[in-house]
């Protein structure tokens, strides 16, 4: 394992998220991450999993000072006093007085973009986050977060996976100094059918899933979240900093892109894509 440097944050590269993972599960499979060695732990208030990952983290044996914990809050609770009060509600959830990272989860122009930053600079101020962030934001807003943020903007979290360019979001992040956090990194599973990461993943001896979850963590500052609630898919996710990837592997996975190959995009949520 190692960590990202990211505008004063340091953040383990490899994350263990917790989307669309039911409290039981969480309960179950994240002490079992913890006790694996994943030190990152990713999730947000919309996933309702907070009070189980927090419960999780005590159960685990693992002290709190030694996890970075992320968790995001949601589009409706932008409003300055919504979000402060949102935010309390999280930590009492999560059994924590601070959380590593808070980000902002999607864009949401109903509220001034200075209103959020605002909201967030406010509670890092107050010792209840260590770092703050963006989630899903395109280069525009990337950089309007930047300049209306007090404290730095230590991470852009963002679909990315082979099948997806976002060159031009990674780009954006390397001149603010941010690092880029990618979820979906399996596609949604599709990785498992490309032949060309099958080939790649039988020279090394390796999975499908470890040959992309390391193509993006030898990416300069990016950061992998993985996600499973099988046991030996657990451990297989997280062996994967015993092999490299070649120039020409790597060449060949970023040659995967498409420009169909964005999966999330919901209404009313999305802004415009780079």
């Amino acid at each position: 394992m190692f960590d990202v440097t990211a505008n004063g944050a340091r953040i383990p590269a490899l994350g263990f998220g917790t989307f669309r993972v039911s409290e039981d599960d969480v309960k179950r499979i994240v002490p079992k991450a913890l006790q694996t060695g994943f030190r990152h732990i990713d999730t947000a208030q919309i996933y309702e999993n907070e009070a189980a990952v927090g419960e999780a983290i005590e159960i685990s044996g693992v002290a709190r000072k030694d996890i970075f914990l992320t968790t995001k809050v949601w589009v409706g609770n932008y409003r300055h006093d919504d979000f402060i009060a949102s935010v309390d509600e999280s930590l009492a959830k999560l059994r924590t007085d601070y959380v590593d990272l808070l980000l902002l989860h999607w864009p949401n122009n109903d509220v001034p973009l200075a209103e959020q930053i605002g909201a967030l600079n406010a509670v890092q101020k107050a010792g209840k986050v260590r770092h703050i962030g963006v989630s899903n934001f395109n280069t525009a807003l990337m950089a309007d977060a930047v300049s209306l943020s007090d404290a730095p903007i230590v991470t852009n979290q963002v679909e990315y996976h082979p099948f997806l360019d976002q060159s031009a979001v990674m780009d954006a992040a390397n001149r603010f100094g941010m690092s880029l956090t990618s979820y979906f990194a399996m596609a949604d599973g599709k990785v498992f059918e490309n032949d060309v990461l099958k080939d790649i993943a039988a020279d090394h001896g390796k999975s499908v899933a470890q040959v992309v979850l390391r193509w993006v963590i030898a990416q300069n500052n990016v950061i992998a979240l993985s996600k499973t609630v099988t046991e030996h898919r657990l451990a297989e996710n997280f062996d994967i900093f015993d092999f490299e990837l070649t120039a020409e592997q790597m060449k060949a996975i970023h040659s995967l892109a498409n420009a169909n190959g964005r999966i999330v995009s919901p209404d009313g949520l999305a802004p415009q894509w780079d």
